[in-house]
């Protein structure tokens, strides 16, 4: 036994040296690093790409209402959230870090292309895009959580003992690669779903194919790094460990509930009998840290809320910028901006400030006053909802109308019906309503009669009007004679924060009609109407043509979220053609450029809260107040959690790491949670 043992000792010290992994640029880093912080820009520009513009792709795509879609937005979001256990799991206690990243990003590469499938409007009818699109977001949930709790321990892994400094920089330079393809994403794929027209609409498909793309690069630039990379094998799944230990400690518990044997300290030192000291401590650690978060999935929450209820918002809003037009969905962009800003601000100006003010910023004080700042950040985005707001047609109810009058006469029209206090009604020639009337029926459908006077010519107009619903009633005369029609309106604004026209033809002849590159087509004589056509902000020419003409004439402004009536007709004087626009639903008045605040609020709290810590009620803005609330809420309860929280001092934990000499239970595997915290710290 001596000389084998002696003969081993000399067969290791000729053994040749290990080879040492190659070095990038002539640093310390090891060069398997970079291709794990490239990795990680591909597939955050892939999710954050896609995700920039999903809100929209289920309103304006799936014809989803503004609910439905928040909520399988925000189910979306969750689970992609949840699914980290998974990866966790299988990474620790089967395959490994690397091989569940190859695995689950192939997973995640075919949602992708599921899902930019199913953005493509020839392939299947409108079940067809749901369901793809549903199984796409499915797979890529369970990519993209699979593999986040993978990377960045992966890339912590590629140092050594030693190269604490290097890990830590890294760290840094890897979540700049996160907020870097954050940023870069929310800018881009909202251009292309705008600005490229694909099948006679936004281009959803290229615009969710390029996220694709970048997530196929993504998998090919870490499998290159293949050769380089240091691989440990699965060392066990401490959430199983722990979950085993509390388990194992509730159930003996339960089996010693007599009063014949003697309390214990704490409900998890009855996992005594099985599990050694200093793991039934760090795991007392873990429940207290656990219960002091209990409030904090209300802050992930509502921070979500930016990709959803905040992009319906600036789609309400003008966002032209002296001539230059900001999407709605790259509004996000705004806060990955304003990451990259703060946390060097608050790193090296805010917090060193603080400190040399002696005022003991704690952690638990930094997140309690993120949460605040998130909180106020609902209270900024409901007073720009109340502008919003004035610029939206309120919601009808049941036995509710409305109306409006226009005058194409050249002379005053009176309008009166019987019983209504609301009216007389008079309007001079040409004359655009400020406001709808509000009519209220005494039933679903009612016919009505209005006087209208002309001149002291009186004549009846009958008109059947429906619940909910709002018209426009056109007063003309023929020799001296008031005559009307009925015409019903649109009250939604368009989506996207585009604009509605439509176009009335009071010739005697038709005329084709166009705008831009929109053609109108046929509109037929005598007030007969298009349909309305949905157009980008901008300034028009009017093309008209019949049988034997074609006159030009300016619209002028076409702004963002109105809905206009276009008359045509012809000037008394010689015949030619006039244009009288109705701004039948009002232009977004509201500057994009006030969602900032809340903005700046919501990041600043989310530098305090996340990156200190750990990594919405539907309709108007009354939800922004009552996430606000929540938020207040959660954050005062979470302060006086905190308050009661005892902070673990190094003491404690020298005399953990000294228990673990003692005498270790035979058959037990020691997965301790500090000895797996060195590559696990993201």
């Amino acid at each position: 036994m001596g000389k084998n043992k002696i003969d081993g000792e000399i067969q290791k010290d000729l053994s040749p040296p290990e080879k040492q992994k190659p070095r990038l640029c002539g640093t310390n880093y090891p060069l398997s690093i970079l291709f794990v912080v490239v990795n990680e820009f591909c597939e955050r520009f892939s999710y954050y790409g896609m995700k920039a513009i999903l809100t929209f792709y289920f309103a304006n795509f799936l014809y989803w209402d503004d609910d439905l879609s928040t909520a399988i937005y925000h189910a979306f979001s969750g689970f992609a959230y949840f699914t980290p256990v998974l990866g966790a799991l299988i990474a620790d206690s089967w395959l490994g870090k690397f091989k569940t990243i190859i695995i689950l990003s192939i997973v995640y590469v075919i949602g992708h292309v599921v899902k930019s499938v199913g953005a493509v409007p020839t392939v299947g009818d409108h079940t067809a895009h749901v369901v793809l699109s549903m199984l796409g977001l499915f797979l890529i949930a369970l990519g993209t959580g699979g593999i986040k709790p993978c990377v960045a321990a992966f890339g912590g892994d590629q140092f050594e003992e030693e190269q604490d400094s290097e890990r830590s920089r890294f760290f840094s330079f890897f979540y700049l690669s996160i907020n870097a393809g954050s940023l870069l994403s929310t800018i881009i794929t909202p251009m292309l779903r705008a600005e490229v027209q694909c099948f006679g609409g936004d281009c959803y498909a290229l615009a969710f194919g390029v996220p694709a793309a970048l997530m196929v690069i993504a998998l090919v630039v870490f499998i290159s790094g293949s050769g380089l990379y240091k691989k440990l094998p699965p060392q066990g799944n401490i959430l199983v460990e722990v979950c085993s230990c509390i388990g194992f400690s509730i159930a003996n518990r339960w089996r010693h509930r007599s009063k014949n044997y003697p309390k214990r300290e704490h409900w998890l030192d009855w996992a005594r009998e099985k599990y050694p000291k200093h793991v039934i401590e760090e795991i007392k650690m873990v429940t207290r840290v656990l219960f002091l978060y209990l409030p904090l999935p209300m802050f992930w929450a509502l921070f979500d809320q930016q990709g959803s209820r905040w992009t319906l918002q600036a789609a309400r809003m003008n966002s032209n910028f002296g001539g230059f037009v900001i999407q709605p969905d790259q509004m996000q962009t705004i806060n990955a901006l304003l990451i990259v800003i703060f946390i060097p601000i608050f790193d090296m100006g805010i917090y060193p400030l603080v400190r040399k003010c002696k005022i003991n910023f704690t952690p638990l004080r930094r997140m309690t006053l993120g949460m605040v700042f998130a909180a106020l950040a609902f209270v900024a985005a409901a007073i720009v909802e109340v502008g919003v707001q004035k610029t939206v047609m309120p919601e009808l109810v049941a036995k509710e109308s409305y109306i409006q009058f226009l005058n194409l006469a050249d002379e005053n029209i009176s309008v009166t019906v019987q019983g209504r206090d609301d009216f007389p009604v008079t309007m001079a020639p040409f004359q655009d309503p400020d406001n709808y009337t509000k009519l209220q029926l005494d039933a679903p459908n009612q016919a009505f009669s209005f006087n209208i006077t002309y001149e002291n010519n009186t004549e009846i107009c009958h008109q059947n009007i429906s619940e909910r619903s709002a018209y426009s009633i056109l007063m003309y005369t023929e020799v001296n004679t008031p005559h009307c029609t009925l015409l019903e309106d649109q009250t939604s604004k368009p989506q996207k924060g585009k604009a509605a026209v439509r176009i009335v033809n009071a010739f005697t002849e038709d005329l084709n009609v166009t705008m831009g590159d929109v053609n109108f087509g046929t509109i037929y004589k005598n007030f007969g109407s298009s349909l309305y056509k949905t157009m980008d902000r901008g300034y028009y020419k009017l093309v008209c043509q019949n049988a034997t003409a074609k006159q030009i004439v300016d619209v002028g402004l076409v702004d963002f979220g109105a809905v206009y009536t276009l008359i045509l007709s012809k000037t008394p004087k010689d015949s030619s053609l006039k244009i009288w626009k109705t701004e039948d639903v009002k232009a977004n008045v509201m500057q994009i450029a006030w969602q900032i605040p809340q903005y700046v609020l919501m990041s600043a709290g989310e530098v305090m809260f996340s990156i200190t810590g750990v990594e919405f009620s539907y309709s108007q803005w009354a939800e922004f107040l009552l996430f606000a609330c929540l938020l207040f809420a959660v954050s005062i309860i979470f302060s006086i959690m905190a308050y009661f929280y005892t902070y673990v001092t190094s003491e404690q934990l020298v005399k953990i790491k000294e228990e673990k000499e003692e005498e270790i239970p035979p058959g037990y595997r020691d997965i301790s949670l500090s000895s797996v915290n060195k590559q696990t710290r993201m």
